[in-house]
């Protein structure tokens, strides 16, 4: 199994790597500059929506157990960070035990725990711009690609829910698995976490490739790619030690989780449809 990112234009199991189409890595520019454009459109808005100076700019984290364990550091980190902005109100709404099709259900008890969140810290839906989202499908015993096209189909219900839920949701990042190899469990071993990525991969095309303009917000795109082969380095150098998860080997330890945690903040530090608002800017 080779990394969606080194794999490029090759070949698993008949379909091609690269996180975009045609094997590529980077988004097409048309679709880069929508991002982009609805990037810069995010801004404070008050508890109805309404642009205000001392709004609220909230991100929410929605996904598992390992995602809230990650976003949780990623927020720790943040907020340590005098660069990010003062407006920005990072949110853990991941739940331990939701999958992807627990998640994807809008009458289901996960969204009654994002209400008491968002509630917990005095905000609204109105003031939800920003979803990172991470979840997986939990016990999975289809083969592939039958398995990555289920959690594509999950994920699908999943986003088209957020754009009814959150009026001014604008970005989507979504991130797959990290490694499953040490796992201890039936809880997304190998090969069905380094699978779970061509879901994502898969959900993004279709984004792109809609010619529905209803479908362009929220605007979907790859968060940071997690997965690297255990203690082979991918090519920018990520790899997973054993020490990286807990005993479990499914769920990452407090190494693993910052290991996350930076990945997603130098995301959001340097992607170009997040700098607008992730970073603070002299007025």
């Amino acid at each position: 199994m080779t990394p969606l990112t080194d794999l490029g234009s090759a070949q698993y199991l008949g379909f091609a790597g690269g996180l975009y189409p045609n094997g590529k890595n980077s988004r097409p520019s048309a679709y880069e500059e929508a991002g982009v454009a609805l990037g810069a459109a995010v801004r404070p808005v008050d508890r109805d929506g309404k642009p205000s100076f001392s709004g609220k700019i909230v991100t929410l984290c929605i996904g598992m157990s390992n995602a809230s364990c990650e976003f949780s550091q990623f927020i720790r980190l943040a907020d340590a960070d005098a660069r990010k902005n003062p407006n920005l109100l990072m949110i853990d709404a991941a739940r331990n035990g939701a999958d992807a099709i627990q998640i994807a259900d809008p009458c289901g008890d996960y969204w009654m725990h994002l209400d008491r969140q968002l509630q917990r810290c005095e905000v609204t839906t109105a003031q939800v711009q920003v979803v990172w989202l991470k979840t997986a499908l939990a016990h999975e015993t289809r083969g592939f690609p039958e398995n990555a096209r289920l959690l594509q189909r999950e994920l699908r219900s999943i986003v088209e829910f957020l754009r009814t839920k959150f009026p001014q949701l604008k970005l989507v990042y979504v991130s797959s698995r990290a490694y499953g190899g040490y796992s201890e469990s039936d809880l997304s071993p190998e090969p069905i976490a380094y699978e779970s990525a061509f879901a994502v991969k898969w959900l993004i095309e279709e984004r792109i490739n809609s010619p529905s303009p209803d479908r362009s917000i929220p605007w979907v795109s790859w968060g940071p790619y997690l997965w690297a082969d255990g203690l082979t380095p991918r090519s920018d150098g990520l790899l997973w030690e054993r020490s990286d998860f807990e005993p479990d080997g499914a769920h990452p330890s407090a190494q693993g989780a910052l290991k996350v945690a930076t990945k997603l903040f130098e995301f959001f530090e340097t992607d170009p449809s997040a700098q607008h608002w992730f970073i603070s800017r002299p007025r």
